[in-house]
């Protein structure tokens, strides 16, 4: 096999670049309870926002998009129980940013759970 110093191979071999699989963007957001710790209702009431779109759809004023659930968890892997968890972990899927202002405003929840966004992964274009 010929020598590949020097080559495009060589020069990008082990280069980390952002990316993730072809779903659009997935957004890692946190969940943490202000008070208390996270009950089923808490969660339900923030996931069900995050899924819908929300303003007129006209394009001018459709704020957030609606947001597919990858998945769900605790940072340790440990299960989500009401009586003791205080940050959940959401990777939602979907094409555009998502608004975390407008979910800790809508959600009924405001001051019980604020929403942050921890890391986003968008398609290498």
């Amino acid at each position: 096999m010929p020598s590949l110093i020097g080559t495009d191979i060589a020069a990008n071999y082990k280069k980390f670049v952002i990316n993730q699989s072809g779903v659009g963007q997935e957004t890692i957001v946190s969940i943490t309870a202000d008070a208390d710790f996270i009950s089923d209702a808490k969660l339900q009431a923030v996931i069900d926002y995050m899924t819908l779109p929300h303003g007129t759809g006209d394009g001018s004023t459709q704020t957030d998009n609606a947001f597919t659930v990858g998945g769900i968890g605790t940072a340790d892997g440990d299960p989500i129980d009401p009586t003791s968890t205080t940050v959940v972990y959401a990777r939602m899927q979907g094409t555009h940013d998502l608004d975390v202002t407008d979910v800790n405003a809508a959600t009924g929840v405001n001051g019980v759970c604020t929403v942050a966004v921890v890391a986003v992964f968008k398609p290498a274009l």
